[in-house]
């Protein structure tokens, strides 16, 4: 009697006490051979028949080896040593061997369980063998042992697989390839005529085509791999790309955005050019090579040592659109790396960043200037900016705490405390925090129903006020004042929702300690203050709000979720001392010299100090064009969307 135990040995109770190792498959596999062969011998019909099968297969089946690409990959591979051949030829071999030992020898021994399992008699012995049978049909398992079959073969490889072709496109359009009944064909077919496979080889073939990349790997006398690169240079578009001097070497120092080096993305920062056309560059002035590229147009030739060592990672495309806070003329500006590069731009201005990359110095479009320059201009980064204009800050204010300090030499000096050290790091940071640089916006389009607030800025005697009533009697229907809130009682005509809201000084304080007072004052023991409630109960009727506040009220009202358009009316400039002579013969004296003067010194410091608040300016030359403007920018609000700070859209 033979019995199977889970441990893996098997013994027969017939004398023979025969046993087997089932931890060896090798030997189960050998011994399921054995049988497989007796039985062909013994039935020599049955042999025949499984030969003819099998030449009929391979007759229907076209032979890979037939196709013209592999062939001549194999061909063109003759130089190769022998040695390499041999290698070849053993794990060809040895690959051939595992591809048939992958498919049979699981099947040889599924059948030897089946076959024993028949013969076994112990009921114990066969829910042993069954167990073990089950496990073998599991396709986790079958697909862990041909995985498992595969790594081990390829384990002992002589060498690493050789690529036999390196036209995928010629392949791919093979027609032995594609009427191949081989599961490997139609796996690579299938692999080769992919969506993404396509677009790659498309990729590089348009690459060879257009951009004539040549990359070739020789050893120079510093023994570093060098690079050559062939782009079109056209007159219309610049090449895009900055030098720099290191000791003798010519090294690209920034590569430009819309330039024609950033559009191949061939050319990195840090890459060393050798040559320019055959024209040697090493020891040139970057002057010099200035004028040689120049001169040059139509097809460029470069030489580089590609810089591996400190290649920065494509940053992300994504453009990130600012509002400029301050003024800059890269013609004033002593550390620009490329005077010629850089863009000039107003307070109020927007701009496009297209990188970031250097943190110190960004790359921007001025917002309606991108087709006019393709490429795009140096401005100084945020961080950047912040710190030398605290370094100045810092300068200044120490500066006049020494002109503050007066000297005594007759008098003595009362004893002082001792004064801390000048910390210069930490007065620049703390003057950064206070410095004005770039506000991320986004463009925004204001829905029919819901009208953005509309709030007129501007010192005494500049008129804002008076531009204010004339639009409330002018449209009424379309313009209307926010209700103030009053802690007074109401007088007899007067109705709470009005012209005022009534309220008691409690609500009023509780109010205004939540921050809901855009602006408030006491008078005559009464507090006074304009809502925010009130601006949004005019917002959802439909109508624009419109406010006549002071500048620091513009913070409140923005930080809320109003969405206001600010327009900063400006005062006239002052007649000529001739027109102030004939007002005087007049008698007019309403404006005096000295008031026009206070009134632009008061409209100077607040668009020094709240302007980059402002949306729109108005100079109030003449009233009734100041009016037209006033409608012409209200309507524009309706028609065309507009840059407001990111933090509102999101």
């Amino acid at each position: 009697m033979l019995t199977l135990h889970m441990n893996g040995d098997m013994t027969e109770d017939s004398g023979d006490n025969a046993e087997m190792d089932m931890d060896s498959p090798a030997k189960l596999i050998a011994q399921c051979c054995n049988e497989q062969t007796e039985k062909i011998r013994d039935d020599p019909e049955e042999a025949m028949m499984m030969t003819e099968e099998e030449e009929e297969a391979c007759e229907q089946a076209p032979d890979l080896n037939s196709s013209s690409c592999l062939t001549s990959a194999q061909s063109s591979n003759e130089a190769i040593s022998w040695a390499f051949f041999d290698g070849m030829d053993v794990a060809e071999e040895a690959k051939s061997t595992s591809e048939e030992k992958n498919t049979t020898e699981l099947d040889d021994l599924l059948d030897s369980l089946q076959h024993l399992q028949l013969r076994l008699t112990d009921a114990e012995s066969q829910r042993d063998v069954g167990l073990l049978l089950e496990l073998l049909l599991q396709s986790d398992f079958q697909q862990a042992f041909i995985m498992h079959r595969s790594v081990a073969q390829s384990m002992r490889r002589l060498c690493p697989p050789f690529p036999l072709t390196a036209h995928v496109q010629q392949l791919r359009d093979e027609k032995v390839l594609q009427s191949s009944k081989y599961n490997e064909a139609t796996e690579l077919t299938g692999l080769l005529t992919s969506p993404h496979l396509q677009d790659e080889d498309s990729h590089d073939c348009i690459t060879e085509q257009e951009l004539d990349v040549e990359t070739t790997e020789s050893v120079g006398q510093d023994e570093k791999t060098t690079k050559l690169v062939s782009l079109e240079k056209s007159r219309d578009m610049p090449l895009g790309v900055t030098v720099r001097n290191e000791h003798d070497h010519v090294v690209i120092g920034r590569v430009v955005s819309g330039g024609t080096a950033e559009k191949s993305n061939l050319l990195s920062e840090g890459d060393e050019i050798l040559e320019i056309n055959g024209i040697p560059v090493r020891g040139k002035r970057i002057n010099d090579v200035h004028n040689i590229l120049s001169c040059m147009h139509g097809s460029l030739t470069f030489l580089l040592i590609p810089n591996y060592q400190n290649k920065i990672a494509p940053h992300r495309t994504t453009v990130m659109h600012v509002k400029a806070n301050f003024s800059y003329d890269p013609s004033d500006d002593l550390y620009v790396p490329c005077r010629e590069l850089g863009l000039s731009f107003q307070k109020g201005d927007i701009l496009h960043v297209t990188s970031q990359d250097d943190p110190n110095w960004w790359q921007a479009y001025q917002d309606g200037h991108e087709d006019q320059k393709p490429l795009a201009g140096l401005i100084p980064g945020k961080s950047f900016q912040q710190h030398r204009e605290a370094m100045k800050k810092t300068i200044t204010d120490r500066n006049q705490e020494y002109k503050g300090e007066e000297t005594l030499v007759c008098k003595e000096k009362p004893k002082q405390r001792k004064k801390p050290l000048f910390n210069p790091s930490k007065n620049i940071e703390h003057h950064s925090e206070d410095i004005l640089t770039y506000e991320e916006v986004a463009l925004y389009h204001q829905p029919p129903n819901r009208k953005r607030p509309i709030a007129l800025i501007g010192p005494p005697n500049s008129g804002h006020d008076e531009l204010r009533q004339r639009l409330l009697s002018l449209e009424p229907d379309r313009f209307t004042g926010a209700v103030p809130h009053t802690t007074r009682n109401p007088r007899a005509h007067e109705v709470n929702g009005r012209e005022y809201n009534f309220v008691s000084r409690q609500i009023f304080e509780c109010d205004l300690a939540a921050g809901k007072f855009i602006e408030s004052g006491e008078f005559e023991q009464n507090l006074y203050g304009t809502n925010t409630d009130s601006v949004r109960q005019v917002v959802n009727s439909g109508k624009i709000c419109l406010l006549c506040l002071h500048p620091r009220s513009l913070r409140l009202l923005c930080s809320s979720d109003l969405k206001p358009y600010i327009i900063f009316i400006r005062p006239s400039p002052p007649p000529p001392q001739e027109r102030f002579s004939t007002l005087l013969t007049r008698g007019v004296k309403k404006h005096m010299p000295e008031d026009v003067r206070e009134t632009l010194e008061k409209a100077r410091e607040m668009e020094h100090s709240y302007g980059h608040l402002f949306d729109a300016v108005i100079t109030n030359i003449e009233q009734d064009k100041s009016v037209s403007e006033l409608l012409r920018l209200t309507d524009k609000l309706d028609i065309e969307p507009q840059w407001v700070p990111s933090a509102w859209v999101s």
